[in-house]
This record gives C-alpha cells, structure tokens and sequence, in this order.
C-alpha cells in the first residue's frame, strides 16, 4: 500500500507484514519521471540509484534518517549523478556493478553474490541483467520479496537496448520473470501509462491489461505512483515479459515487424524497435 508522505515529494509504502517489520521503502520523486528509493529501518537508511543527491538529503533530514549505504544499479548519470555530493555529507560505501564503469563504486558486485546490509537488516542478492546497460544489476531481496532493477523492467515495458542486445535483454528478463510472482518491482521511472498503450496496440484483447491500464490511470490521475508493480501482474500485461505468447507473435507477424518462425531474441528485438518509434 503507498500512502501520501508529510512531504510534498516522498511516498511511503509500509510492509507490516514483513518478518522485519520495521523495514520501510521511501519513493523519492526526481527530475521529470525518476523515482529513487530510501530503504529504512527509522534510523538507518540505504539509498538505490541516487541521481539527485539534494533530494535525498531533503527526504533524509525530513525523516531524521542517517544514510549508511549506496546501491546502484548501472551508469546513467540519472542514477549515479547525485553520488558525488551525498559522499560529501555521508562516508559511506557504494555499492555497484563490477562490470558498468562507475568510479564512486567501492563494494562492485556480480551475479550470485549475496548483499548483507546489517545497519537496516538487510540481504539482498545480485542479479545481472544486462541489455539496458552492459554492465546492469538488480537487487532482489529474498525475505521481503522486494526488486530494485533499475531501468532493466520498467511497470508494462522495458529499458531501451543502448549497450546490450535482444538475446541479453530477454535472457535478463526472463531471470527477473523467474521470481516469486509477489515480488514487488521498484523501476526508476514512471513510464507506466506510456507504456500500457503500446502494450494495448500488442494485445487489444487482453482483459487484465484492459483492467490494469484502468487502475493505473486512476492512481496517475490521483498523482499516485504507479511503482511498485508485481512480477505476476507484468507477466500477464507486459508484452516484453509475453514475448512467446501467440497473440503477441501474431500482431507482430499482422504489422509486418517479423516473418514466422523467427527466434524469441528476433522477435523481442523487432518488439524493442517497435516501441522505440512507438508515439
């Protein structure tokens, strides 16, 4: 559940039901359409993809939390571009992907490792998905079912393939489809309608896209985030996680995008240049 923050900019979603109850997610609002997360206890906070570093402070001092880490998920400067001046007010260490080019990183990470972050009783483990970036990661906390992917799986889409190819993309993506299907996905941006009327050019017909585009519309109208989305709910409205789906394959197939018989990495990428041209 999110509910509206005393602050004018942060949005809180509280998970009581958590074995560590006292674990909160602040969201952030930056720039144009950016979300950054404040994971906190009610003391101590870490902070994921921290491009405005004065909106951190802000929700930081409002919220009487001291920032003990952070975590980055790939290099655009909308991500990393606060870094610099939070290291100035806060030692802390950087977290980040071994592989992306980020000079802050003091702590850089790779698939399969494990994160244990004890000042706000955390663990979370590192995914790589690349494709966005070529270096990209995700945090995915297994206790709390919890996803911080960046710009890899966006609410009804995905990042576009500026380092990566199709086959790397759609292989990260189906990693981050294999979670629980609760899992919440905390993305870096608020794309979501944008990308639910593409996903309604693809599949007209689908009923819980339909239902979805519906709900979401009413929280953008309500100035309500639309973050976090579930794994479950991509799967059945987000047709970059649908790529092998019939219906999807057709429409591509009726707009002339691809032949029949191409491969799924063929496909997501027509799928891909579709949306990029998408208005």
């Amino acid at each position: 559940m999110i509910s509206l923050d005393n602050s004018p900019n942060a949005f809180s979603a509280q998970h009581p039901g958590s074995k560590k109850a006292a674990l909160s997610i602040l969201t952030v609002p930056a720039f144009d359409d950016n979300y950054l997360w404040l994971i906190h206890n009610g003391a101590n906070a870490v902070v994921v993809d921290p491009g405005d570093a004065n909106a951190i402070i802000a929700a930081l001092d409002l919220h009487q939390l001291r920032l003990t880490a952070i975590l980055l998920t790939h290099h655009h400067n909308d991500h990393i571009g606060g870094v610099p001046s939070l290291l100035q007010h806060y030692k802390v260490p950087v977290y980040g992907p071994e592989n992306d080019g980020i000079a802050a990183v003091t702590h850089p990470l790779q698939q399969d490792q494990k994160l244990t972050l004890s000042e706000i009783g955390l663990t979370l483990n590192v995914l790589a998905v690349p494709g966005h970036t070529s270096g990209h990661i995700a945090y995915f906390a297994p206790e709390q079912h919890w996803l911080f992917c960046g710009d890899t799986l966006f609410a009804g889409g995905c990042g576009r393939l500026f380092e990566g190819t199709p086959t790397q993309m759609l292989q990260s993506l189906d990693r981050l489809a294999a979670l629980p299907e609760d899992t919440e996905v905390y993305c870096a941006h608020e794309y979501t309608m944008s990308n639910l009327r593409f996903a309604r050019e693809i599949e007209p017909d689908n009923q819980a896209l339909l239902t979805r585009i519906a709900v979401e519309q009413k929280k953008r109208d309500e100035n309500i985030p639309t973050i976090p989305s579930q794994i479950g709910l991509e799967k059945q409205t987000n047709p970059f996680l649908r790529i092998r789906e019939t219906a999807v394959i057709r429409r591509l197939i009726d707009a002339g995008k691809i032949s029949a018989n191409q491969s799924d990495a063929s496909n997501f990428g027509a799928l891909r240049e579709w949306k990029n041209n998408y208005r």
